[in-house]
């Protein structure tokens, strides 16, 4: 360096600058120096660095947010703040921008584009996350916005992590043309990929449109916000110009019709405080990927708990209903159950739950519903639930109380034979722990779907109450003693004869009758005998589940 400084051209330039400016030779040297230069070029990236960062920060403006918040609704940024655990966010491409230059869009630029990618903590529990910003262009999908999103999921399948997505999108960037839709198979493609590997939510909180419905369709849950989320493939306007029907956006694609009629969402919620709150909870329940256990929380509830009002909960006439979460509450720890689709398919419930400290899968009939038949809604609605815990090593418990599949023309010809196989398939390739208890009802094939031993159940428990048989009493009687003057009493001797837990239990079809209020400690104790429980489906590349 000293020997630049020597040298006579740059002795030349100096002297030439100092004449030109009228400043002294000695200043002169210094400015013109290559330190100086490069110390003056750093100050500006930085600057311009920090400018950038606070335009991302803002996303689309003040203005939008504003409106953001007239809604009701959160910005990206404000729902990872709420979703993570404070300080844990750790940010990709946040300088990213589209490089679409149709349209003018060359002049419509803003920093990081329409979405916040990165990864962070949930109660300590690592998540990759990305958060569609409705400020920016509406949150649509551009080629920029779909590579943030896509190396955030393989990132996630990478390290084994889940994925959680914060939706809210007006679907493709229509300026973009066939780059945004290049950019949703890029998504799909890594959804399908992760599936089975990673657990993978979305939470939807705006719009959702068009191709931006799919991925949240493939992933294994999908939650909803009353009121300001919509999912549905055309809009209102499309539907009335196609079909001439004039439909509300709520009524087509709102979180009510999603939680209550589509099955297409897994819960709603009232605003996006309350999401995510409920998200951090339900998270917790989740294993990081299919290579690691659930995490164990600490538990005071006693695995040997005694809970004695179960004894007495079934009514001794066998045609009255009972709530079913009234069984499966109090056995699981603490009372506490995340119940998925309560509003979906109701004579069927599942959720989540812990038993000594452990994530558990529940299933239950509910009689209060339908006598608690399996009809195609409920049969889908299990299956699906029944295969995510498999592929997350969750174990599933299992409470019986099903008189058969539902009757009737309109299932018949919706395809209730192959919606019901579903169900079925969904628990004979199970091979994570698998616990059944009949407490009353096990009728016909309902008794053989819903996780029976000869679909290779671990440990099958019958209450006193419980009835295994082809069919209920009556109905048997009617075609065994046709034509009989004595009917109620072949009813009578029937009722005797089978309708109780003795036939299964001769047979080993069950493994014990045990009293109600044994039921917590037995599962407990069962999950224990089962942890290292190891069985393998014979090798295929896949199967054909009856979609």
């Amino acid at each position: 360096m000293a020997a630049f400084f020597r040298s006579a051209t740059f002795a030349r330039k100096a002297w030439s600058l100092s004449s030109t400016c009228g400043l002294p030779y000695s200043k002169v040297l210094l400015r013109t120096s290559p330190v100086f230069v490069r110390a003056a070029s750093g100050k500006s990236v930085l600057a311009q660095i920090e400018k950038k960062r606070q335009e991302a920060q803002i996303g689309g403006g003040q203005k939008r947010i504003d409106t953001q918040h007239k809604k009701g609704k959160l910005t990206a940024r404000e729902r990872l703040h709420l979703l993570l655990d404070p300080g844990s966010f750790v940010e990709y491409d946040k300088y990213v921008e589209h490089n679409c230059t149709e349209f003018n869009m060359q002049n419509q630029k803003f920093t990081g584009d329409s979405v916040v990618t990165g990864h962070g903590t949930i109660n300590g529990r690592l998540a990759f996350v990305f958060s569609q910003d409705f400020t920016v262009f509406g949150g649509s999908l551009s080629s920029a916005h779909a590579r943030k999103i896509c190396k955030i999921m393989d990132k996630a399948l990478l390290v084994g992590a889940p994925v959680i997505g914060l939706n809210d999108s007006g679907g493709a960037r229509i300026q973009e043309g066939v780059e945004s839709l290049a950019g949703y198979a890029d998504i799909f493609q890594r959804n399908v990929e992760s599936s089975g590997v990673v657990p993978q939510i979305s939470l939807v909180m705006g719009p959702c449109a068009g191709g931006a419905v799919y991925s949240p369709a493939i992933t294994d849950f999908t939650f909803m916000v009353k009121d300001t989320s919509y999912l549905f493939i055309t809009g209102p306007d499309v539907v009335e110009t196609v079909t001439k029907e004039k439909v509300t956006q709520d009524y087509l694609g709102g979180a009510k019709t999603h939680t209550t009629i589509s099955g297409v969402a897994s819960g709603a919620f009232e605003n996006d405080v309350e999401a995510l709150s409920s998200i951090r909870e339900f998270f917790d329940y989740l294993p990081l990927s299919n290579k690691t256990a659930s995490p164990i929380r600490e538990n005071e509830d006693p695995c040997d708990r005694i809970i004695d009002n179960l004894d007495t909960l079934v009514p001794f006439d066998s045609t009255k209903p009972y709530d079913i979460l009234d069984v499966v509450y109090p056995i699981l720890d603490d009372g506490e159950f995340f119940e998925l689709q309560p509003d979906y398919a109701k004579n069927i419930i599942i959720g989540f739950g812990r038993m000594n400290g452990r994530t558990v899968g529940v299933v239950g009939n509910q009689p209060t519903e339908a006598a608690g038949c399996l009809d195609i809604n409920a049969s889908v609605k299990g299956a699906r639930f029944v295969r995510f815990c498999d592929a997350f090593n969750i174990p599933i418990i299992t409470f019986v109380d099903v008189p058969g599949f539902l009757p009737g023309t309109s299932q018949e010809h919706g395809g209730i034979i192959r919606h019901g196989a579903k169900l079925l398939y969904a628990y004979a390739e199970a091979t994570v722990p698998k616990i059944t208890v009949i407490t009353r009802k096990a009728y016909g094939g309902a008794y053989d779907v819903m996780s029976s031993k000869h679909l290779k159940g671990d440990f099958n428990y019958a209450w006193p109450t419980a009835e295994v048989a082809v069919m209920g009493a009556q109905g048997a009687v009617s075609i065994i003693f046709r034509g009989r003057d004595d009917i109620k009493k072949c009813e009578n001797e029937y009722v005797d004869r089978f309708a109780n837990p003795f036939p299964a239990a001769t047979r080993g079809f069950v493994d014990d009758i045990i009293e109600p209020r044994m039921t917590r400690l037995r599962i407990c104790a069962d999950l224990e005998v089962l942890e290292h429980k190891d069985r393998k489906n014979p090798w295929k590349k896949h199967g054909n589940i009856p979609l």
